[in-house]
């Protein structure tokens, strides 16, 4: 769904004015120098001219966790007028880590890399880099080497701390459990019928070894593909302290290039992951 921008919201165009600073295209610096790298490679962005895309897909009972995750559960504690006249809601929720947009903190796979609330913003806020292989995206593909090659080869070079996004397909298969993971089923059963594409090991270690991303976010629910059972990928990832973004939603609304992420987690003290809220900003 695309968001108005906010040239279009009363009283939002003089605070979009003053503009924002993100990270320029290198590659994240380390946390003991990221203030002062952040301001010495800054680009500004007027947020008036160009679009916001919600890249978030809504946590509701339906939400898609992995299968032997427990699901999002939203309880009523309050709803109503109250005694003194006022309107009044309030709601309890719960959910695992790993379910709906979220993150992957890279210690989920890799133990003393950062976890969900030491993961500089460098890393969670950049310059996109789309690679749409859903024209050729099967139940078991893997993102391999050549199709980044190809991506590069028509829009040069991914820039050094983008946050690299693949467009499999799968987002429009969101509401559909079974479309999506291959599977209704649930429990420890249902992990060797999952079917959905990821990246290829072997992409993630040229990536790594070759190019400087600051993230990985992706349309379906891993990194690694439904049937990998050695999570290769989320391993070679982690261990660099690569974070992944993974069910992100409206993938196809971006251009290839020339927009910039905003991913957002919940600040979990020492978690391997988090709920998500991620967007775009992006030129008209």
């Amino acid at each position: 769904m695309r968001m108005k921008p906010l040239r279009d919201a009363p009283a939002a165009a003089a605070l979009v004015a003053a503009a924002v600073l993100v990270p320029s295209c290198r590659a994240p610096a380390p946390a003991d120098s990221a203030s002062a790298d952040l301001a010495a490679s800054a680009t500004t962005i007027d947020l008036a001219h160009g679009a916001w895309i919600d890249l978030t897909h809504a946590f509701n009972e339906s939400s898609i966790y992995w299968p032997t995750a427990s699901g999002f559960r939203l309880d009523t504690v309050a709803w109503g007028r109250t005694d003194a006249g006022y309107f009044y809601a309030a709601f309890d929720y719960a959910a695992a880590e790993h379910g709906g947009t979220h993150l992957d903190a890279p210690a989920h796979f890799a133990e003393g890399r950062h976890s969900a609330d030491r993961i500089p913003l460098e890393r969670l806020i950049g310059p996109a880099v789309v690679i749409d292989v859903s024209a050729r995206a099967s139940a078991d593909y893997q993102v391999s080497v050549s199709d980044i090659e190809a991506w590069e080869a028509e829009h040069g070079r991914i820039p050094d701390g983008a946050i690299l996004l693949l467009r499999t397909g799968w987002g429009g298969r969101y509401g559909d459990r079974a479309a999506y993971l291959g599977t209704e089923q649930t429990g420890p059963d249902a992990v060797p019928l999952l079917h959905f594409p990821g990246l290829h090991p072997e992409t993630a270690r040229w990536l790594v070894g070759n190019r400087a991303i600051a993230a990985v976010g992706i349309d379906t629910p891993s990194i690694d593909y439904g049937q990998s059972s050695t999570f290769e990928s989320h391993v070679i990832l982690y261990s660099e302290n690569v974070p992944g973004f993974e069910n992100v939603a409206n993938l196809d609304a971006l251009p290839p290039t020339g927009s910039i992420v905003f991913a957002l987690p919940m600040k979990i003290e020492g978690g391997s992951g988090a709920p998500l809220r991620i967007v775009a900003w992006r030129r008209r």
